[in-house]
C-alpha cells in the first residue's frame, strides 16, 4: 500500500525514481510523483498511472542527483494531483512523502491553521510538513524527533529539507523502509524490488530510526538523538525475480512458480523423516499448550482456517482462527500456555503486526509465517518460519499461499509428533508425502486449459457462487476471493450445508456454481448439494480428485486434480481456482496484477 523511492548519487535522480515506482506497482496505487532537488526543488506528480508521471517528467525533465518518489494508494482525499505526493510546506522549509496514517492529524492541522499556516491537500501527509516547517530550528534530524512526538499513527517519511538538498532525511515508525547502499550513492524504498537492480546491500529501517542520507554516508540517530549502530545485510533476492520472463503477467508466472515455491519451504524443515524447525519452544510447551491462535488477513487466513481442519484432526489441538482487524479488538483470552500464529505474506501487515504484539503483551508464545526477510512481523515474533517463495508481485496471492500451506503440513505433523498421536514411522511417511506435493502441484497445472475454456462462459457472469465441505471450504472461500479481487464478478464461498440456510435462494437458471469434492467421507454429501443446485438450473463446475466416479453425470464441466491424503489436496485444489480467476480476468481485459482499489502489502488499518 503506496511506495516510496528514494535516492542520492551522482546520477540523474529522475530516472532512477520512476524506475523505482514501477518495481513498486504492485503494491496499489492510484496517483504518483517526485521531487528532485536542483537549483531548486521541482516536484512533479499526476492522478493516475506511472505513465502519466513519466510523461509530465519527460516535459520538464527536473535535473539533479538528489529526489524522492511515491506511489500513493488513497487514504485521506481523492486520488487527484493536489493529494498526490510529494508535499511541499507552505514556507517551502521541507518537501517530503509518506507512507501509513497519521491519526492525530485534525488536531495538528486545526492548531497549525489556528497559527497561519495554509493547508492545499485533504491528506494526512501534509500536516507531517506543516508540522515540521513550523517546528524547523535548523536541524533536520532534531526537528524530526520533535515532529514524531507530536504524530500518532504509522509512518514512513523521506524528506528534501531546504538548505540541505545534498541530503536526504527519513524517519520510519509501523511501515516498512529499507536503505540501500551502494558505491558513492545510497537508496531509501518501501520495499527491497525498488532498489534490486542497483544493491542488494540493505539496511532494515528500525522504529524510530530517523536517516541522515548523503551519497556517502549513512547516519541512523535514536529517538533520544544520539547516533545509533545499524547492520546492513546482503539480501538474497534476484532481479529475475521481480520480473516477467516471458509471461503476459506476473499472477501467471508466480501460478507457475508455486512447485519451486513449495519445494524450496518445505525441503529446509524436513530432515531424515523428522520436522526440524528454524527456532524452538519453551521447555514443555507443547505439553502445556493449550490452544493455538491463528491470526491472518484475507487469503492468509484463509490458510489459517485450513490450518484448523488438519491441525485439530492431526493434533487434536483446539484452533481459533481470527480476523487480525476483529483479533485485536475484541480482547482475546490468551495467556502463557497459548500459541500464537500469524500469517502474512509481507510480514508488515497493519492489523497482524498489532495482533501479534497484543498476544506478546499477553504472554503467548508467537510464532509468524512471512515471505518477507527481516520484515518487521518477522522480527518481533518469539520464532519465524520463511516461506521462501521469493518475491510475490501480483496483487493476488497465490506462490505465496503456496508456501504458507506447506508450512502449515509440517507444523501439524511437528505437534502430532510432539503429542505423541504420529509415531516415527508415520512421521516418516507423511513428511515423505509432503516432498512430492511439488510433481503433483505440477500436475495440477496441467488443467491450465480447461479453466481457459471455463473462463470464457463465466466472463459475462454477474454473480458466481463456491461449495464444499470440510477442507474444501476453506478453498471455497480462497476460489471466491480470487475471482473477485481480480475479475470484479460478485461471487461467495460457502459451506455447501449452508445452501439450504438461505443462499440456495440466489440460484436460477444459468448461476455458475464452482463444487469442490476431494473429501471422499463427504463427497456424498456435496454430491447432494450439487444436484440441490443443478435442479435450480445451476451450471456447475466440479473440481474433483482424479479418479472420482460419476461426477460428469451431474457437473457441467469437471476439472481433475492430482489425488493425495486428504489433508494434502488443498495444495492441488487451490491451482485450478487461480487458474480460473487468472483467465477470467484476461477475457474480460482487466490488468491481473494490478486490480482496481487494492494494494498488495496493507500497512494501515
Amino acid at each position: 500500500m503506496c511506495g516510496i523511492v528514494g535516492y542520492i548519487g551522482e546520477k540523474q535522480a529522475a530516472p532512477i525514481l520512476i524506475e523505482g515506482l514501477r518495481r513498486l506497482e504492485y503494491r496499489g496505487y492510484d496517483s504518483a510523483g517526485i521531487a528532485i532537488a536542483g537549483d531548486k526543488v521541482t516536484v512533479v506528480k499526476e492522478k493516475g498511472r506511472i505513465d502519466n508521471l513519466q510523461a509530465e517528467v519527460d516535459k520538464i525533465y527536473p535535473v539533479g542527483t538528489v529526489g524522492i518518489g511515491h506511489t500513493r494508494w488513497a487514504t485521506h482525499g481523492v486520488p487527484d494531483n493536489v493529494n498526490a505526493h510529494p508535499h511541499t510546506s507552505m514556507n517551502g522549509v521541507v518537501t517530503l512523502v509518506h507512507n501509513g496514517i497519521i491519526e492525530n492529524y485534525i488536531e495538528i492541522k486545526n492548531e497549525l491553521i489556528e497559527k497561519g499556516y495554509v493547508f492545499k491537500s485533504e491528506t494526512d501527509t501534509e500536516v507531517i510538513a506543516q508540522l515540521f516547517d513550523h517546528l524547523f530550528n535548523g536541524n533536520a534530524v532534531e526537528t524530526m524527533i520533535k515532529v514524531a512526538e507530536r504524530i500518532n499513527g504509522s509512518y514512513a517519511v523521506a524528506m528534501i529539507v531546504k538548505g540541505f538538498e545534498d541530503k536526504v532525511f527519513a524517519m520510519k515508525k509501523d511501515n516498512p523502509m529499507i536503505i540501500g547502499t551502494g558505491n558513492g550513492e545510497n537508496y531509501i524504498a518501501s520495499d527491497i524490488p525498488a532498489i534490486l537492480p542497483y544493491t542488494k546491500d540493505c539496511y532494515i529501517v528500525k522504529d524510530n530510526d530517523f536517516i541522515e542520507l548523503t551519497k556517502n554516508s549513512i547516519t541512523v540517530y535514536g529517538l533520544d538523538g544520539n547516533e545509533k549502530e545499524f547492520e546492513v545485510k546482503s539480501i538474497n533476492m534476484s532481479v529475475d525475480s521481480a520480473q516477467k520472463n516471458g509471461h503476459d503477467y506476473f499472477m501467471e508466472k508466480e501460478i507457475h512458480e508455486q512447485p519451486k515455491a513449495f519445494r524450496d519451504t518445505v525441503s529446509p524443515l524436513i530432515k531424515d523423516g523428522k520436522v526440524v524447525l528454524p527456532f524452538e519452544f519453551p521447555k514443555n510447551f507443547i505439553k502445556k499448550l493449550n490452544r493455538i491462535y491463528i491470526v491472518a488477513c484475507g487469503s492468509a487466513y484463509h490458510v489459517g482456517m485450513t490450518a484448523k481442519y488438519i491441525i485439530e484432526d492431526m493434533a487434536r489441538i483446539p484452533v481459533v482462527v481470527d480476523i487480525a482487524s476483529e483479533f485485536r479488538y475484541r480482547n482475546p483470552i490468551i495467556n502463557e500456555n497459548d500459541l500464537c500464529i500469524f500469517v502474512s505474506q509481507s510480514g508488515e501487515t497493519a492489523d497482524t503486526l498489532a495482533s501479534l504484539r497484543e498476544s506478546k503483551a499477553r504472554g503467548a508464545f508467537t510464532l509468524s509465517i512471512v515471505n518477507v526477510l527481516y520484515s518487521t512481523i518477522a522480527r518481533e515474533s518469539d520464532g519465524v518460519i520463511y516461506t521462501n517463495a521469493g518475491a510475490e508481485i501480483a496483487v493476488a496471492t497465490t506462490k505465496a499461499l503456496m508456501a504458507q500451506l506447506g508450512v502449515c503440513y509440517i507444523l501439524s505433523a511437528f505437534f502430532a509428533h510432539a503429542k505423541g498421536l504420529m509415531g516415527d514411522d508415520i512421521l516418516r511417511k507423511f513428511t515423505e508425502e509432503v516432498l512430492l506435493i511439488p510433481d503433483k502441484i505440477q500436475r495440477a497445472l496441467g488443467t491450465d486449459d480447461i479453466t481457459k475454456e471455463i473462463s470464457a462462459h463465466i466472463k459475462d457472469h454477474q454473480s458466481m457462487f463456491f461449495i464444499g465441505r470440510g477442507i474444501d471450504y476453506p478453498l471455497c472461500l480462497e476460489g471466491s476471493l480470487k475471482l473477485k479481487e481480480i475479475s470484479y464478478i460478485h461471487c461467495e464461498g460457502y459451506g455447501a450445508g449452508e445452501l439450504k440456510h438461505g443462499t440456495i435462494s440466489l440460484i436460477e437458471n444459468g448461476t455458475a456454481v464452482v463444487a469442490i469434492g476431494t473429501d471422499d467421507a463427504l463427497l456424498g454429501k456435496t454430491i447432494s448439494n450439487i444436484k440441490e443446485v443443478r435442479a435450480r438450473g445451476a451450471w456447475v463446475i466440479a473440481i474433483v480428485k482424479e479418479g472420482t466416479q460419476g461426477i460428469e453425470e451431474i457437473a457441467d464441466r469437471v476439472i481433475y486434480v492430482p489425488e493425495a491424503s486428504r489433508y494434502l489436496m488443498p495444495s492441488m485444489t487451490v491451482v485450478p481456482l487461480q487458474l480460473l480467476a487468472y483467465h477470467t480476468t484476461v477475457a474480460k481485459g482487466f490488468d491481473v496484477d494490478k486490480p482496481r482499489n487494492l494494494a498488495k502489502s496493507v500497512t494501515v488499518e
